[in-house]
């Protein structure tokens, strides 16, 4: 979630150590979390998509990374979607930009907390970063996968009291209008060419890890991925309905177990390798690729 670019922990290999510590210990506290719309997205034709073309370009935060708290890095979904699918219709390549703890305004400006643990390095915000990749290889990137907002409303959230802070509704505001002011235009028109698409750019909502010890905090899951879908509507980019293929909204809800590290010791918010494979699955379904 490569084109062979070195990563700046190559480089530095003390503070990669470091990161791997720090990021088991505390990234359930700072990554790209929880949840995921109940309302589904519907399946956009075939015909409104371009198709794979020879570059598969992964944004977004930690689940685009692909982290694990057992530092299993390397089976995210854009990596399965990748080996599983893509590569089998002429994709040839794989790039990741995805950060631990992206948030939609450090994807606009820069400043990602781990962005010296990368899969591939880039200079500057992640979106700079991928509207460069585009135009580097104008007319053949498709698809372009994106998660993103999840940190925004991360501190918004406290899974131990169950309680939402009185920013969420300002936070979300603030994702809505990097979302559709700067991230999806700047993406699409970068996927453009003489007015036409030449790519797919591809989001998803977000599972609920949160939902079967606060069930409070669907309301809001659903609310968040509301916007999501209708930001990206704007721009008929589709959502991949990652929340329904974790489960849904029933609580309890089993699949936690299985699809996230919730209910293992580390008692974290990110996908399993099982659940980075039902994401994969997710965005496969959604193109039809």
């Amino acid at each position: 979630m490569f084109l062979a670019k070195s990563s700046r922990a190559a480089h530095r290999p003390s503070k990669r150590l470091f990161a791997l510590v720090a990021l088991s210990l505390s990234l359930a506290l700072a990554a790209s979390l929880f949840f995921t719309v109940s309302v589904q997205a519907a399946r956009p034709k075939s015909s409104s998509l371009v198709g794979p073309k020879a570059y598969y370009l992964a944004l977004g935060d930690s689940l685009a990374f692909g982290y694990q708290p057992n530092l299993d890095f390397s089976h995210g979904y854009p990596q399965q979607w990748y080996s599983n699918d893509l590569s089998k219709h002429h994709v040839k390549s794989y790039t990741n930009y995805g950060c631990n703890g992206e948030t939609s305004y450090t994807f606009i400006n820069g400043g990602c907390p781990y962005d010296y643990l990368l899969h591939n390095y880039y200079f500057g915000s992640q979106l700079n970063a991928a509207l460069s990749f585009i135009h580097a290889h104008a007319r053949n990137v498709s698809p372009v996968s994106l998660d993103i907002g999840a940190n925004d409303l991360l501190p918004d959230i406290n899974p131990s009291t169950c309680a939402i802070s009185d920013s969420w509704s300002t936070d979300l505001a603030n994702l809505d209008t990097r979302l559709t002011g700067t991230i999806l235009p700047d993406l699409t028109a970068a996927l453009t060419v003489n007015g036409t698409r030449t790519g797919d750019l591809v989001m998803m909502n977000y599972y609920d890890p949160y939902q079967n010890i606060c069930p409070n905090s669907l309301t809001y899951v659903q609310t968040l991925n509301q916007h999501l879908a209708s930001d990206a509507a704007e721009f008929n980019v589709p959502i991949s309905d990652v929340y329904t293929a974790f489960g849904g909204s029933a609580t309890p809800n089993p699949n936690i177990c299985a699809d996230t590290w919730m209910c293992s010791s580390y008692q974290n918010i990110h996908a399993t390798t099982t659940g980075y494979g039902v994401i994969a699955n997710a965005f496969a379904s959604t193109t039809g690729y």
